[in-house]
């Protein structure tokens, strides 16, 4: 991450169509881990399954896909256990209790099961009915708990990232960039897209976020643009055909089309190209996976027969910010079509800044680059993973400051999604060691983190860090005042390498206790 956007400052310098967000403040965790497994998390969980913890992921067992293949007769069943137990209501109980309003929710495609390409590909089955579908489950808990959520496609079909857990196989070979997966990745999101706005299990989901952190070089991802703009008008096009007004999106849709029968609407629609092509691609080949899901989960009346005009306002369609990438990146801003939000995620764990408090604290409250998005339209923004991890040994003192500076400095953005809600604790993590800074409800549990998410320990961790105007009224961000002039190009230079450090990617290969 290069920027963090001071919100509320920069909101009249810069004109926005603001995301419809269902809370003030977003104050949220991940689910991570859960339906998305991620071994690093839970190294003793993971080896009890039968899976491998190696230095380098690629070379074992580390990784959905891979245990999938190894173990083809039994994942399903080992999986449902693990999904079973990693995240309960007790779980969502405590976070509710904590003040926690969100909950990022990382899917696989591999949820939405036919597009699976078996047997070339493989991984656990079922994961459907633990988010929501047909049981209470999940979204259904988070609804009935009154908290919200984001469906984060965490893991795209080919792989988006290189080397990486989070993406559910473990491997340099990545095709999520070309025109099949693509298309895959838009038939998630139309399924997504139907599910939330007519599985009354989905009714909490407020947004869905296209890719989770692909690759950082804009050079290697092309095509990227272009599925960014697709994205958004799959979701558009459900929408429209559901009787959802957005905003700036009237197609021209005949007064013929079916309104107690969605997958037939749908069906006529692409029969009609009211979209673009590639668009009316994804739909068609959602149509006969919708029928499949609602005869697998009881949908078949609310997909199939009933009527179908939701009442729902339009979800919000979300990417990684234009800064997550460099080299001439595609602005996600310019694919914007109704309410719309933007995604950075930062971990101090490796070269984001030397290695001592003061310089996070300086690096994190006075970095030039705050204001990037903001001039670049993409607004509002989250911070959706960050955590207390660091590069040293971090007294139990200097993570409740940490804590808190990053709290107040992501709240002045329009929210914050801690990575994540639990970890494991064992002999493998050394006790509490990786959960103090990486799991929520232990750092509660532990104190390093206010029971109250708008709350701090220390309300002035930040001033010795943070310029101040001639005002005597308020104290403005350094990076506010060093914003510069506002323009609508995009960087082309890379960043930094401390800068573009992501700590998970490197805690799976050197991560020591």
């Amino acid at each position: 991450m290069r920027g963090l956007l001071w919100f509320p400052l920069l909101v009249a310098a810069v004109p926005q169509v603001f995301a419809q967000l269902p809370v003030e403040k977003i104050y949220g965790v991940n689910l991570g881990s859960w339906l998305v497994l991620e071994p690093w998390m839970l190294p003793q969980a993971w080896t009890n399954m039968g899976g491998q913890i190696c230095s380098d992921c690629t070379q074992c067992i580390e990784c959905e896909f891979d245990f999938a293949m190894a173990y083809p007769d039994t994942v399903d069943e080992i999986f449902a256990d693990h999904w079973d137990n990693w995240f309960t209501q007790s779980d969502l109980q405590d976070l509710k209790n904590a003040g926690i309003n969100t909950l990022r929710v990382p899917l696989g495609y591999w949820i939405v099961e036919a597009l699976v390409e078996r047997p070339e590909e493989n991984y656990p089955r079922g994961g459907l009915e633990y988010l929501g579908s047909a049981n209470r489950r999940g979204l259904g808990w988070i609804r009935d708990a009154g908290m919200h959520a984001i469906l984060d496609h965490h893991a795209l079909p080919g792989v988006q990232t290189p080397g990486q857990m989070f993406t559910g196989r473990c491997t340099d070979d990545v095709q999520f960039y070309t025109p099949h997966n693509y298309h895959r990745a838009l038939v998630w999101t139309a399924v997504m897209t139907t599910l939330s706005h007519l599985d009354p299990q989905f009714s909490n989901v407020f947004a869905i976020e296209a890719v989770n952190e692909p690759i950082m070089d804009a050079a290697q991802t092309p095509g990227y643009g272009d599925f960014q703009k697709n994205f958004v008008k799959t979701i558009r096009a459900i929408e429209t055909l559901l009787g959802i007004r957005v905003p700036i999106y009237n197609p021209n849709l005949p007064g013929s089309l079916p309104t107690t029968n969605f997958t037939a609407a749908l069906q006529q629609a692409c029969s009609l190209s009211l979209f673009d092509a590639d668009v009316v691609d994804a739909l068609q080949d959602a149509i006969p996976i919708l029928i499949g899901i609602g005869s697998q989960y009881g949908l078949s009346g609310t997909l199939t027969s009933e009527p179908f005009n939701s009442r729902r306002s339009p979800l919000v369609t979300s990417f990684m910010d234009v800064n997550w990438q460099y080299d001439n990146p595609p602005n996600p801003a310019n694919a914007a079509i109704g309410p719309q939000g933007y995604d950075n995620h930062l971990y101090y764990s490796y070269g984001v800044a030397a290695a001592d408090p003061t310089a996070y604290y300086a690096k994190h409250l006075q970095s030039s680059a705050y204001s990037d998005d903001a001039a670049l339209g993409d607004s509002p923004l989250w911070f959706g993973e960050w955590g207390l991890s660091t590069q040293f040994v971090a007294t139990d003192s200097f993570l409740k400051q940490w804590g808190d500076a990053q709290k107040w400095a992501y709240s002045q953005s329009a929210g914050w999604i801690y990575w994540n809600f639990k970890t494991e604790v064992s002999d493998l993590t050394n006790g509490t060691e990786l959960a103090r800074q990486w799991s929520y409800l232990e750092a509660l549990s532990m104190g390093l983190l206010t029971q109250n998410p708008a709350s701090y320990y220390d309300d002035n961790v930040c001033q010795p860090y943070i310029n101040k105007t001639s005002s005597k009224s308020r104290s403005v961000p350094a990076a506010v005042l060093d914003a510069p002039v506002l323009n609508q190009s995009v960087p082309n230079n890379p960043p930094s390498p401390k800068l573009s450090a992501h700590g998970r990617r490197f805690m799976k290969k050197h991560h020591s206790f």
